[in-house]
């Protein structure tokens, strides 16, 4: 049902988070890895913060902030403390300062589907949470996950204690916490980490009274494969995080995995995935490109963990694709700072054209060609793209070279 709302006026929308959203100019930098945690992490961040906004980066997404279990940040445990393995409190407001003064907003990653306990209570489950700032008792953790509160209104994240939304006093704490987040910390977007794990709806409500003025869910489930291979057609894929969306009332955006499913095979040698029956888009950009947030990779699907990595010799290839196309793009830290000088120059020109063509999440797109080794596309008019091995040039005068590499090129009038 999602679909429908396609290209709808947010602008009537009364809760609708700030303009930002509507007019859909955000680039999201993915700020940190898997093994950040290792490496004195805020400092490293503040040393970068004038480059990332130099090179027009909206919003970093930063790890998760608080104490946790492990030292990546994804089993938080005293959701008050901000001493993690990235840094101290003192170092990570130092960096959220510095952020505010070169006007890129962080972005908070929120762990709330599930928490470590600190104690051991029904069941003999660590499913308490004694000694710590909101401190719950066993009614807090979903009875599917060893708690007294209800079943989950989502997918269960299994082998820890699930948090039960659904419960008034669970969602005042998690409520004042994001508060807090916002108001005191000085977190201006929100990430929310696992949303399968609890219903939309409290996301809604969350993001109602936090008002954080950009959001993001990560809804990720398996694409639709035949085998090993990848299916031509991903509506029902797309069709999933649409309700997603659609659950939080449109507050939130959500993490193109249909997109980057198909970009990853498509890439090699397949482009005619890039465009679906009705000659849109195949990816959640497609139906909602303002509410799609597209990426290459995250410290999940690339990183060390390589749940699912983009193939290292096409990723340009991929940047390409979602720095000129409608929707929000998010790009890897590992990518723009690890991969060399010159990957980041190109990933940086990429996002001069894309600021200068005035691309946002909702521009039109008129795919132009879609064959096996060929991709071409004019986007909002003023700018044409290529990808693939064979030649393709916009016909008229007025379109001039922007920029081309290994198998792209990008035109603008």
């Amino acid at each position: 049902m999602g679909y429908m709302n396609y290209g709808f006026d947010d602008s009537n929308q009364s809760t609708s988070p700030d303009a930002v959203l509507r007019n859909g100019r955000e680039i999201l930098l993915q700020a940190f890895n898997w093994e950040s945690h290792k490496h004195d992490w805020w400092r490293n961040l503040e040393t970068k913060v004038y480059d990332i906004a130099k090179s027009g980066f909206t919003s970093a997404w930063l790890p998760p902030p608080t104490h946790s279990f492990s030292r990546e940040g994804y089993l938080p445990q005293d959701l008050y403390s901000l001493n993690s393995a990235y840094g101290s409190e003192h170092q990570l407001k130092a960096l959220l300062q510095k952020m505010k003064q070169h006007k890129v907003r962080p972005m908070a990653d929120i762990v709330i589907n599930h928490r470590i306990g600190t104690t051991q209570g029904h069941g003999g489950r660590y499913n308490r949470y004694d000694g710590v700032a909101m401190s719950w008792d066993e009614r807090a953790v979903t009875s599917c996950t060893g708690g007294l509160g209800n079943k989950s209104t989502g997918d269960n994240f299994h082998g820890v204690p699930n948090i039960d939304h659904t419960q008034h006093f669970v969602r005042k704490d998690m409520l004042n916490w994001l508060l807090w987040l916002r108001n005191s910390v000085g977190f201006q977007d929100f990430r929310f980490d696992f949303v399968r794990g609890y219903a939309a709806k409290y996301v809604k409500e969350y993001i109602e009274g936090a008002k954080p003025i950009f959001c993001v869910g990560e809804y990720w489930d398996s694409c639709n494969y035949r085998g090993s291979n990848l299916e031509y057609n991903q509506d029902t894929h797309r069709q999933r995080i649409i309700n997603w969306i659609d659950g939080t009332g449109g507050l939130s955006t959500a993490f193109d995995f249909t997109t980057k499913g198909i970009l990853q095979e498509a890439i090699k040698g397949e482009l005619w995935r890039l465009r679906d029956p009705q000659g849109k888009p195949p990816g959640v950009m497609g139906w909602w490109p303002s509410r799609a947030v597209t990426f290459i990779d995250n410290h999940d699907t690339g990183s060390t963990q390589a749940h699912w990595p983009f193939p290292s010799s096409h990723v340009i290839e991929g940047y390409v694709y979602i720095l000129t196309h409608p929707g929000i793009p998010s790009v890897f830290y590992d990518h723009f700072y690890d991969w060399g000088d010159s990957f980041h120059n190109q990933i940086v020109k990429l996002l001069n054209i894309r600021k200068s063509q005035d691309i946002n999440s909702r521009s039109s797109i008129s795919i132009l060609e879609a064959r096996p080794n060929l991709y071409s596309a004019m986007v909002g008019d003023k700018l044409c793209v290529k990808i693939g091995d064979e030649m393709w040039s916009p016909s008229g005068k007025e379109w001039k070279l922007a920029t081309s590499g290994h198998r792209y090129a990008v035109w603008v009038k």
